[in-house]
């Protein structure tokens, strides 16, 4: 017994640490803890977000989802440029059940106020640059940003002059390279470079970003090189990927814009934290009101489980919108669902005569396959919500809502039954207290 005492003074003591993780973390940013924020979503922080119709028309049909990726790598690379935290760049294909689908690129900047700006920077071509490092400096000191800055030499020698990059495969050893070919004006450069560097690092910049640090080993006249690494054929395909965005893979049309402004993310956010409070009362004064005593252990696993769920969003991360706010405050109705269900089996027990402790225990063995099925169908629909979802929001939605689940699983069949046992009590349903502090209803049966 003070076995099963000690594991549930643990999980109170748990829940402490929890809660106060939760409230440091967010209360004390310049902490240690503060690292942990709660990532808010565009709703709920305002920015900007931007829609792109791709035009994937004189791709092969078997070419599209490659060169959406590509599209989205870059993206993706010139947004991070920003630094804009947590933006949010993916693929859409929209328009299925109309019969006429088209590729998408959803861009969305939280905290970016000027989208005119946003949408330039977003729109420009990538710069590609070939710079030498300087003489002296070893590439193992280059993860110092200070000496990153000024460790390279500008040698006029950009994308601009580059034909061509190709994946090929040593002829002698098998292992794959990248191949380079630059124009006629590239090509006398490129000489000059090779002749006068010899033994020298050319490292690659791709957005301001080194992408590779291949070493000049002779004099290249005819503006042909091949970049040798010990690459795996995916390194080198995605070198030779990162090489060719001179242009955009697929050309894309912006054709929406929507500005959120961080007052209305505010008032969202505050709303759902009435919301969740009103309804966590609600639910706290049903269950002492109706299950008594095993409604006041419950009351503490849906603390526990508020807690676990609030570190975990801040933990994974999970990026919170509105509609994921919405979830947890739907998952914590759905939290004491479980509880429920071994309170009505714990009461049959109690009314056949079994002791207190086995009627707890045959009240989970009895529940258990009824809140195994009822919570992994609602886990199936969430995954297939997420995988088939599409947009940001419902995907957040259907996350926030598999966690509230998988918690309140835990918090149900761990805290509550740990909570059951630690009483201890041998007696029968009929013995005063416990009848009352047992029964339910308006009925101590």
């Amino acid at each position: 017994m003070w076995k099963i005492r000690l594991g549930a003074a643990a999980l109170i003591l748990a829940a402490g640490l929890i809660a106060a993780f939760v409230y440091n973390s967010e209360t004390k940013p310049s902490s240690a803890l503060g690292r942990f924020p709660f990532v808010l979503g565009l709703d709920l922080k305002g920015g900007a977000h931007l829609v792109y119709r791709a035009d994937t028309t004189k791709l092969a049909a078997g070419d599209v989802a490659s060169s959406m990726e590509s599209l989205r790598g870059v993206i993706e690379r010139r947004v991070n440029l920003f630094g804009v935290s947590e933006p949010l760049v993916q693929v859409e294909r929209s328009g299925l059940l109309t019969g006429s689908p088209e590729e998408r690129l959803i861009v969305e900047l939280p905290g970016v106020t000027d989208i005119d700006k946003a949408i330039k920077m977003i729109g420009a071509t990538p710069e590609l640059e070939f710079k030498l490092l300087k003489q002296g400096i070893s590439l193992d000191t280059l993860a110092d940003p200070e000496v990153l800055k000024s460790a390279f030499e500008e040698t006029g020698l950009t994308g601009r002059l580059l034909e061509r990059t190709t994946l090929e495969f040593d002829s002698t050893s098998g292992e794959p390279l990248v191949a380079l070919q630059f124009n006629d004006e590239g090509k006398a450069l490129f000489a000059k470079i090779t002749r006068e560097n010899t033994g020298r690092t050319l490292a690659i910049f791709l957005d301001g970003a080194a992408i590779s640090t291949p070493v000049i080993r002779e004099s290249i006249p005819n503006g042909q090189a091949q970049i040798f690494g010990q690459f795996t054929p995916e390194e080198a395909r995605t070198l030779v990927r990162d090489l060719n965005y001179g242009a955009l893979p697929v050309p894309i049309e912006l054709v929406s814009t929507q500005t959120i402004g961080a007052s209305l993310g505010d008032e969202a956010t505050a709303r759902s934290v009435y919301a969740g409070l009103i309804g966590f009362a609600l639910i706290a004064a049903f269950l002492l009101l109706w299950y008594r005593l095993p409604g006041f252990l419950a009351i503490i696993a849906l603390i526990f489980y508020v807690c676990l769920n609030l570190a975990l969003f801040k933990l994974i991360p999970v990026t919170l919108t509105a509609a994921g706010l919405a979830a947890f405050i739907l998952s914590i109705g759905m939290a004491v669902d479980a509880n429920i269900l071994i309170f009505e089996r714990m009461k049959e027990e109690l009314r056949n005569g079994s002791l207190l402790n086995d009627a707890v225990r045959e009240g989970f063995a009895r529940a258990w396959l009824s809140i195994r099925d009822s919570n992994l169908s609602s886990i199936i629909t969430a995954a297939i919500l997420f995988w088939m979802g599409g947009t940001p929001i419902i995907k957040g939605f259907a996350l926030v809502f598999v966690i509230g689940v998988l918690v309140s699983m835990f918090t149900a069949i761990t805290v509550t039954r740990t909570l059951l046992f630690s009483l201890g009590l041998g007696l029968r349903k009929n013995e005063g207290a416990v009848r009352f502090l047992f029964g339910n209803g308006f009925s101590n049966k």
